[in-house]
């Protein structure tokens, strides 16, 4: 099995990568170019993916400096989960973590080293190279890799090919709720047969104070810098290489036992397509990639260094790719077929100086070396096959099914590990399917539902932890490799549209979709009143959890949109989402379940200035999941004013202020304060007033 899949990643390094059929038509004289398919939602229903939605104007509208969060809040049905300001995971609709496909340009991906979650996918990227937002809404497809609850593709910037030559910007950025900066520059050489795009970034970040004045321990630092060089072979065929670096220094995690003193992130991909092949086979498209996450964590800073010094070092491997071939039997059947793989492996030791043992000081410090990650992989090689339909002009049909072998090992297991579980070498075989209808019933409004079977097989925290701090709770995980694969059926049905008017009202803008999600062996982490703490035994809670499969779990929910048009450039637009989820094992929710959020938006867009004044209102949360160590917690109402403006050609200045009622509050799905002095366990505040300005030239 080893030879095959060494097989494949040779296959995928030496073809490079493609992608989908888009094409642009530079000015004049320029010629046309093949795009790659860094996007995977491209505004053509005959090919697009149902259950669809896409923020893009992140590059055209910047009026702050933007954290990772920021490019998720405004987005409806997403939340985040937060372990300080640098350590934030998306979450769209009570999915996280693995559970989502979460991706840079159409595959490219990234995994964490920290078992802790402190260096996930979204922090090795500058946020203000983030041009769009692309989410298919569940496993409403089989063409991305395995898919859980949906995909999040986040697209960074192309070149721009209206014209030849050298084009750039720099933009800087200020808030003042922590004193905090950013720097950007990126700069493109454009040519007939050639491309370069560079960037490179700074940020540093300082602690913010919460509505209460309360300084919150969150600082960080982090340096980046990317270049993207493509290659046009023929005016059908194109070649792209991307590298990308990531720096991270002093990040302070509040609701984590330690901190990161560095994070290195070095990620490549290179992408490869061919069109126009023939009359039946329409495109090839292939890409490869590699990431590596080198990190270390220490205590230093915190209330336990006292008693005992921990540090750890561990680092993560992603290999990864993708072969798709587009081909179209007759007029109405459009498919694409494939294979991609991913292999992730991690490795890393913890090293603890203890220097107080059962209360007493210890004349010599003893040292102890802890295995996290105990050198384990997992590898998933997919085979996939998706149809496309046209059952008549306005009507699309959808069917698609995957299957993926998933190999997973330990190579260097803890001898408690080892005696808990017959360690082996493990072969799961997963299938996963989906079928959708989408119908324009008018130009103004299209239904669309779908039905998708998402499997995805236990992340490595879930197989292979080892008495480790991982949860929102204070026990000890201990992982289970023998975990089955989690499946969500999900059923969705959706629709959106607009009218038109006149005399003052210019447009009226709506949609929704409903949900319902069937879970098979749902994966948590269970009390185990047979297993005793390893580490620190005389800390409550003495016992640990381990991760188990539970029979019986679902959700469901919904998202809703309106938006009024009117006097030409303004609007009004009304947001909310839901989603309620049942553990019905143990009698109460799942854990990290969002409460009712409303978005309230008032605004105008002329040429040259815009601007806009959202009103969050969030509800209280009281369906919580105790056994994960939840906690109620309070609704809340914020308000937000955003200004952008363009005073003079290429100059874009933006101002914003966030929390202008200096509102103290906390998300429900902030972890709470841990080993931290001078505060309590409990959820981790968030900023209070920010007074922010950002400024961009372009040339």
């Amino acid at each position: 099995m080893k030879t095959l899949y060494g097989m494949l990643l040779c296959v995928l390094i030496a073809n490079v990568s493609f992608s989908q059929e888009t094409t642009e038509t530079k000015k004049d004289t320029l010629k046309t170019v093949t795009i790659l398919d860094e996007v995977i939602v491209t505004g053509n229903k005959k090919t697009d993916p149902v259950m669809t939605s896409v923020k893009n104007n992140y590059v055209e509208k910047i009026v702050q400096p933007k954290n990772v969060a920021d490019l998720f809040n405004s987005i409806n049905g997403f939340s985040v989960i937060k372990r300080g300001n640098y350590a934030i995971d998306p979450s769209f609709r009570a999915s996280k973590y693995e559970q989502l496909n979460i991706q840079y340009d159409g595959g490219t991906k990234a995994m964490h080293a920290c078992p802790n979650r402190m260096d996930p996918i979204t922090t090795h990227i500058i946020p203000e190279d983030i041009a769009r937002i692309e989410i298919i809404k569940g496993p409403y497809t089989v063409r991305y890799g395995a898919t859980f609850g949906g995909v999040i593709n986040m697209v960074t910037q192309k070149p721009d090919y209206e014209d030849y030559g050298i084009h750039g910007k720099v933009s800087a950025g200020y808030e003042s709720n922590g004193n905090s900066i950013v720097n950007l520059a990126q700069l493109q050489y454009i040519k007939e047969t050639f491309d370069i795009v560079a960037n490179a970034g700074y940020r540093d970040f300082g602690n913010y104070k919460d509505g209460n004045e309360v300084e919150i321990p969150s600082s960080f630092r982090s340096t980046d810098y990317g270049i993207k060089i493509g290659y046009n072979l023929s005016e059908d065929q194109r070649i792209q290489a991307h590298w990308r670096q990531s720096f991270g220094r002093d990040v302070l995690h509040a609701a984590l036992p330690m901190d990161t003193e560095y994070d290195n992130s070095s990620i490549i991909s290179l992408d490869y397509k061919l069109n126009n092949i023939g009359r039946i086979v329409k495109s090839f498209t292939a890409k490869t990639y590699y990431s590596y996450v080198d990190h270390l964590m220490s205590n230093s800073n915190r209330p336990s260094f006292m008693m005992m010094e921990a540090s750890s070092a561990v680092d993560a491997t992603t290999i990864g790719g993708k072969l798709e071939l587009n081909w179209k039997p007759f007029s109405k059947l459009n498919m694409f077929t494939g294979l991609d793989a991913i292999h992730i492996s991690r490795d890393g030791s913890r090293t603890r100086l203890v220097k107080v043992m059962n209360g007493n000081v210890l004349p010599t410090p003893m040292t102890f070396n802890d295995k996290v990650w105990q050198n384990s992989y997992i590898t998933d090689l997919g085979l996939f096959t998706e149809a496309k339909y046209n059952l008549s002009s306005s009507t699309i049909f959808t069917a698609g099914i995957r299957y993926d072998q998933v190999v997973s090992d330990i190579q260097d297991p803890e001898d408690d590990f080892a005696a808990m579980y017959d360690l082996k070498k493990r072969t799961e075989h997963n299938i996963s399917g989906t079928v959708s209808i989408k119908k324009s019933v008018s130009d103004n409004f299209i239904i669309e539902a779908a039905y998708g079977r998402g499997v995805r097989s236990a992340n490595m925290i879930e197989r292979f932890i080892n008495h480790f701090n991982v949860g929102q709770d204070p026990y000890e995980y201990i992982g289970n490799p023998n975990l089955k694969a989690e499946v969500n059926n999900q059923f969705e049905i959706g629709f959106n549209g607009n009218k038109n008017f006149k005399n003052g009202i210019n447009a009226f803008k709506y949609g929704a979709s409903f949900y319902y999600s069937l879970f098979e062996n749902y994966i948590v982490g269970i009390i185990d009143p047979a297993i005793s703490r390893k580490f620190n035994p005389m800390a409550q809670p003495t016992n640990v959890k381990v991760f188990q499969n539970l029979d019986e779990a679902y959700k469901t929910g919904f998202e809703a949109m309106f938006q009024v048009d009117f006097l030409k450039d303004y609007y009004y637009k009304t947001e909310v989402s839901y989603v309620y989820a049942k553990n019905k094992d143990l009698a109460e929710s799942l854990p990290l379940t969002p409460p009712l959020t409303t978005r309230l938006t008032i605004g105008f867009d002329k040429n040259n200035y815009w601007a806009n004044l959202q009103y969050n209102v969030v509800s209280k949360q009281d369906d919580i999941s105790r056994s994960f160590g939840e906690i109620e917690t309070d609704g809340y109402q914020t308000l937000d004013f955003r200004l952008g403006l363009t005073p003079i050609k290429n100059i874009t200045l933006g101002l914003a202020v966030i929390n202008i009622f200096d509102e103290a509050y906390n998300n429900h799905l902030n972890f709470s304060f841990t080993n931290q002095e001078n505060f309590d366990r409990t959820p981790i505040t968030e900023p209070g007033r920010n007074f922010s300005v950002f400024l961009q030239y372009k040339f």
